[in-house]
């Protein structure tokens, strides 16, 4: 198998792996998720609600498919979905913060 063919592999076999939430439980779980992760990393003050809500849902994302290696994320509940959220979240705005140098 190439490189090219595996990552293709990874790729589709991990965009398939969502849990039974749904969209509208990603959105306040991701906006909870958001809220927390900037209090954490303490970008709150520079965030809105919109901006919470679109990171937490973005880390759902980014915290699924890194877990979704060593876990199987599509049984995952919404605690899971939960926890999955504030991690992805965490890391996404500390990358943020790594490129764009803001404390």
């Amino acid at each position: 198998m190439s490189a090219s063919e595996a990552v293709q592999w990874v790729v589709a076999e991990r965009s398939t792996t969502t849990t039974a939430v749904g969209w509208i439980g990603y959105i306040i779980i991701g906006g909870i998720a958001g809220w927390l992760a900037s209090k954490v990393m303490g970008t709150d003050a520079q965030m809105g609600v919109v901006l919470n809500v679109v990171v937490g849902v973005v880390g759902a994302f980014l915290g699924g498919f890194l877990l979704s290696f060593a876990f199987d994320t599509a049984s995952g509940g919404w605690w899971f979905t939960f926890f999955t959220a504030l991690l992805g979240s965490v890391i996404l705005l500390f990358l943020v913060k790594l490129v764009t140098g803001r404390r």
